[in-house]
């Protein structure tokens, strides 16, 4: 239990909103940054795979995603929800590594070969280590659909967000949402949707070691920074 900055009253740290959080961060309470974290690390972490469709990029994407909204915590003004705000900086970071390594790719092929490159529709590793045959289909299905339907199936089935928040993150119209989730579900198949309706909640796991290591990863980039932050000034 922790004493509220008021003095008033005790809270659990797993019951204050993410605004009481962010207070106590900005207040110099970093260590409790790892509440966000741990929050919403599976929320980020789903969504952001459905952009870049490799885990180990995802990881990576997620825990810079949390470096940028704890860089500019004290640029967060409450115009959206924190969510939503966090959600866009990690989908920003997820599309730009996304082009950064396409471009990387079309420079290599034509160096190497002078063709242009080609959608590879070859499971990824994960589809042959999944211990659900059903949960394998799945993430193959979804792995296959555009970037633009793939996002939005997974931030509206996969990760539930409502339509609207869906529509803030991405900053697209909801009549979009609707447009793109509609066309993802007829890509995926009716019998192939069948199984997704019963699955979804499964799909891209995230699993405690995942969670444990993105937390370690970022809190342990912040605490280095504020200590090389100390020396600076003491120099």
């Amino acid at each position: 239990m922790t004493l509220d900055p008021c003095g008033a009253t005790e809270l659990a740290p797993s019951i204050w909103s993410d605004q009481q959080v962010i207070d106590r961060v900005l207040a110099g309470n970093t260590a409790v940054f790892e509440i966000l974290l741990r929050r919403y690390n599976q929320r980020l972490f789903r969504i952001v795979r459905a952009i870049t469709r490799d885990d180990a990029e995802a990881e990576d994407a997620t825990q810079q995603a949390y470096l940028s909204a704890y860089a500019n915590l004290a640029q967060y003004v409450g115009r959206s929800s924190f969510a939503t705000w966090l959600t866009r900086i990690a989908i920003n970071e997820a599309l730009s590594r996304t082009q950064r390594r396409v471009r990387l790719a079309e420079v290599e092929l034509e160096e190497h070969s002078g063709m242009k490159p080609l959608a590879s529709r070859a499971p990824s590793p994960e589809d042959h280590v999944a211990t659900r045959e059903t949960r394998a289909l799945l993430e193959a299905a979804i792995d296959r659909l555009p970037e633009n339907y793939r996002t939005v199936f997974v931030m509206r089935e996969v990760q539930q967000l409502n339509l609207a928040e869906t529509s803030a993150c991405l900053e697209i119209t909801e009549d979009n949402v609707k447009v793109r989730l509609h066309r993802a579900k007829a890509l995926l198949r009716d019998v192939l949707y069948e199984t997704i309706e019963h699955a979804a909640g499964d799909a891209f796991l995230f699993l405690g070691a995942r969670c444990d290591r993105i937390v370690q990863r970022v809190l342990g980039s912040i605490t280095r920074t504020a200590v090389q932050g100390d020396k600076d000034v003491h120099t």
